[in-house]
């Protein structure tokens, strides 16, 4: 059996038999990847704790004859305490998880996706940063990272400056009224999507409840749903089991 080493981040994990669990990461050298914990599930396990969804870890695996690799190793790199103690900055990170979950390749490396969620956790867990717009901000650079970024400068279709005064996840961006598709976009709309995208999420986050915020959530939501052609449950939280 070949050993892997890496850095990575619990995407997911589920029950399997009667003592283990099947841990899906997102590593930063191997990309996507699966592995049994065998006998996680029992009291005396020492690494339970490190392979719940949202943990970030350096994990040391044995790639068996099948397609899960087996768990041998869990070390924490960061805990996360500050996103783990509120209910919201919670709901945030799974939606960022779920996301990048959907990401169909297994055992292909994207250190930048690594990255990109690694930073978003960090972006969580700081007290400063309000966690609201972090999963649409996550979404919409995920989508320029994979060549997909929505167009918000000038009208998709026909390159008018505007005034742009729709969206379409479909199109990849916002119209100007003679193109206008998909949902009405609102001018502070607009203005946050730019900020997002332009270089001020920071700004962004620090402002707790930015002008147009549920309409950029409802938009980003709608384009990595479309991206990835199935539905999610982005924004909203399920329990970390």
């Amino acid at each position: 059996m070949n050993e892997l080493r890496d850095e990575a981040v619990v995407l997911r994990s589920y029950r399997s038999g009667e003592a283990d669990r099947v841990v899906v990461f997102w590593t930063r050298d191997h990309g996507k990847v699966r592995a049994i914990a065998k006998g996680v599930r029992k009291p005396t396990s020492k690494i339970g704790g490190g392979l719940t969804p949202l943990a970030h870890a350096e994990v040391y695996l044995l790639k068996g004859r099948g397609d899960l690799h087996i768990v041998r190793q869990v070390h924490h790199v960061e805990r996360y305490s500050t996103l783990h103690a509120d209910y919201d900055r919670i709901t945030a990170g799974l939606a960022l998880v779920e996301v990048v979950d959907a990401i169909p390749l297994d055992d292909v490396a994207d250190d930048g996706i690594f990255t990109m969620l690694t930073r978003a956790l960090g972006t969580l867990n700081t007290p400063e940063f309000f966690p609201e717009l972090v999963p649409p901000a996550f979404f919409f650079k995920l989508l320029a990272h994979d060549g997909s970024e929505p167009q918000v400068g000038e009208c998709v279709n026909c390159g008018s400056d505007g005034p742009l005064v729709s969206f379409d996840a479909e199109v990849g961006g916002a119209l100007c009224d003679n193109c206008r598709s998909g949902r009405p976009l609102s001018a502070d709309g607009l203005h946050l999507m730019r900020r997002i995208l332009g270089g001020d999420l920071a700004g962004v986050l620090r402002d707790e409840h930015p002008a147009g915020a549920v309409e950029v959530k409802t938009l980003a939501s709608e384009a990595i749903e479309r991206h990835f052609g199935r539905r999610m449950n982005v924004g909203r939280a399920s329990p970390i089991v």
